[in-house]
């Protein structure tokens, strides 16, 4: 049996950047039922920077990860994380209480992001309606997200540090004896005083395994589609484009847009796969916003995004089990939040709390205690 000091159950964005954090202070393996790290939610995101986005704990995580993603560790990557993109909300008249909303609550840690009109937001983006749309929230240093740069950037990382990554590993058993976790999976047989529920979707199948009571995860679908812009549009300067409320986007992605309803579908966890409603949704939300004529599509796919009721990561160790510690729903705001969270995660298992400037920053850490979520 191999021995550990910790072992992390999922090789995604989530499990990666904790192991990468983790490694410093303990040998690490991570354990990937797929045959590849990140198959499912990671490798499928179409993650864009935004410190608009999320709750207060989300955008105080996302801030607080801005130094890394602008200036990552020597060799972590070996070209940027992050490219300019641009991200602006807009809204139809009945959405301006939303608008002024996010450039209220946004603004006091972002001092670039305003609240334009609807003309800024025409000349912004001609193809959006002038019947449709009624102002923005403009956050110009929104960037877009290299995912896998980042990804394999903590996988490499990890590695460096002496931590081990074991794919095919399907975990079947697990127990806990004389205060150590021993893993029975399909890759061979783990063990470790401690144990990370990184799994995603599957978190609380696993904790169910562990003996944790769940946290009320649920698995959301979400799709995403690929078209071609209009003939002789240039697109390139566009920023993403997000309705306020959150029931489309469009973004450029190389020479095509990549847009989705922005929908939330309850499902089991499983690989997820786009349905024909939802792909019909984002079209018909898309060209009502806009004068696309969104004919062949180039691609389709949906992955999910788990979440707990109030949208907040659940991250710090069960109080009922041992050596048992969460590292779960991420929901939509685990690419842009995965710096910060990996060294919370990190400073929590290591009993240092939550590191001094994301405090700074807001994020505490009962607002991501996992009992909050155990104790209905």
């Amino acid at each position: 049996m191999a021995e550990f000091a910790y072992i992390i159950i999922g090789g995604g964005m989530a499990g990666a950047s904790a192991g990468y954090e983790l490694s410093a202070h303990g040998p690490v393996v991570v354990l990937e039922r797929e045959n590849q790290p990140g198959y499912h939610t990671t490798g499928r995101s179409a993650a864009v920077y935004s410190e608009a986005y999320g709750n207060a704990t989300i955008r105080a995580l996302t801030t607080g990860g801005r130094g890394f993603f602008m200036d990552p560790p020597a060799g972590f990557s070996d070209h940027p994380i992050l490219t300019p993109r641009g991200a602006m909300f807009v809204g139809r008249d009945d959405q301006l209480t939303a608008l002024d909303r996010t450039a209220e609550e946004t603004s006091s840690l972002v001092k670039t992001i305003r609240r334009i009109d609807a003309a800024e937001v025409l000349a912004t983006v001609p193809a959006l309606r002038s019947d449709y749309v009624a102002g923005g929230v403009l956050e110009p240093d929104a960037m877009d997200i290299d995912v896998n740069g980042l990804h394999q950037g903590f996988l490499r990382g990890l590695a460096a540090r002496g931590g081990s990554v074991v794919t095919n590993a399907d975990v079947q058993a697990v127990e806990r004896a004389g205060g150590l976790w021993r893993l029975t999976t399909s890759a061979g047989e783990f063990s470790a005083p401690i144990l990370l529920n990184a799994a995603g979707a599957w978190c609380d199948k696993l904790a169910e395994m562990a003996g944790a009571k769940p946290i009320g995860l649920i698995p959301k679908r979400r799709t995403a589609i690929t078209f071609d812009p209009p003939a002789d549009t240039d697109i390139s300067a566009w920023p993403a484009v997000v309705d306020v409320d959150e029931q489309f986007y469009f973004k450029p992605d190389a020479d095509q847009l990549m847009g989705s309803p922005a929908d939330e579908t309850p499902s089991e966890p499983c690989d997820a796969q786009p349905g024909e409603i939802d792909i019909a949704i984002a079209v018909d939300r898309i060209e009502k916003a806009t004068e696309f004529k969104i004919g062949r599509l180039n691609s389709r796919w949906a992955g999910l995004r788990s979440f707990v009721a109030d949208k907040t990561p659940v991250i710090g160790y069960d109080a009922a089990v041992a050596g048992f510690f969460w590292v779960a729903g991420q929901g939509g705001y685990g690419i842009q939040t995965a710096p910060s969270l990996g060294r919370v995660v990190s400073s929590l298992v290591t009993d240092r709390g939550i590191p001094s400037d994301l405090q700074d920053l807001g994020v505490e850490q009962a607002a991501m205690d996992p009992a909050r979520c155990q104790a209905a």
